[in-house]
């Protein structure tokens, strides 16, 4: 993990936020993207295998060429497998929701994962359970109440708030154990090998079901194509730029404007209107991420 940072000049430190905030846009753009291109035919196992292939390709040219970050096979193969599964699995069930539910929904619903990391360190006693987390907890399973409804009343569809509430678990299960994978490597390598595994575990998908589709309409292999470049390469350099100059705490804080684009960017490109109960449960939901990277009193680390 990055450690807090010391004060950088003023236009440093503004330039780090700015494209921390743009790396944000692009990963809260994800959604949307799969949505257009699966509304033009494309199928989602195809839009993910074409995704990670080109992005982890892009990832490894923009993280210094196809020379740099050599991996011992037997790291290799473990980076392919767990993480490049973890990152399919997680991926694949977040983004079947949107069969089900919104855009907006599904986003706010996933930005939960900052609560169940606190709650999973907690049940580990790798990380004290304090009064500020149960505060953020609290704020968290509340906005998902708001979001979900109460039962019996018309709320969401109970099959997309499952897929995406399992998935922002079980990236919170994913988080410490790429964390473990980068102590040894740089980000960049390792998030490399994450896209190559989950890009082999798609296409064999795609294989299984007769694919992979090559004849897509031209809008799908646009969006394929941000997907991959925007969403991916760039928005992860973008991301570990300006994490180094501002830190994990700023940088958490200025990400938490993800699921609220997802929310405006889907309205605009999608026509999904955005909620009073979707846009009020979000709003915990972001709280509740803040609160959960305030420093704690007296401490020089980040309380997430």
């Amino acid at each position: 993990m990055v450690g807090d940072v010391r004060p950088q000049p003023t236009a440093g430190v503004l330039r780090a936020t700015l494209l921390v905030l743009f790396s944000a846009c692009c990963f809260g753009s994800i959604a949307i993207f799969v949505s257009i291109a699966t509304g033009a035919g494309a199928r989602l196992v195809d839009v993910l295998a074409w995704r990670y292939l080109l992005g982890a390709l892009a990832l490894r040219l923009l993280s210094g060429g196809f020379g740099a970050g050599r991996v011992p096979p037997r790291r290799a193969l473990s980076l392919l497998v767990l993480a490049g599964g973890g990152q399919a699995l997680v991926a694949g069930l977040s983004l079947s929701a949107l069969s089900y539910v919104s855009v907006s929904t599904v986003t706010f619903l996933f930005y939960s994962y900052p609560a169940w990391v606190t709650l999973i360190a907690a049940m580990r006693g790798t990380e004290p359970l304090t009064g500020q987390r149960v505060a953020a907890l609290a704020l968290s399973l509340a906005g998902i109440a708001v979001m979900v409804g109460m039962p019996g009343g018309g709320g969401l569809n109970p099959i997309g708030v499952t897929l995406a509430l399992v998935a922002a678990f079980l990236f919170a299960l994913y988080i410490p154990m790429m964390g473990r994978f980068s102590d040894a490597l740089s980000p960049a390598v390792t998030s490399t090998y994450a896209c190559a595994g989950a890009a082999i575990i798609f296409t064999v998908a795609a294989v299984g079901r007769g694919g992979p589709v090559f004849t897509l309409a031209p809008i799908a292999w646009a969006m394929i194509g941000l997907l991959a470049v925007v969403s991916t390469a760039i928005a992860f350099v973008a991301f570990l730029r300006g994490l180094a100059v501002i830190g994990p705490v700023r940088t958490a804080i200025v990400s938490t404007v993800e699921p609220f684009w997802a929310s405006l960017f889907a309205s605009v490109a999608l026509g999904q209107a955005l909620s009073p109960q979707a846009l009020g449960g979000g709003a915990l939901i972001a709280a509740a991420v803040v609160i959960l990277n305030k420093r704690q009193p007296g401490s020089g680390r980040a309380a997430a």
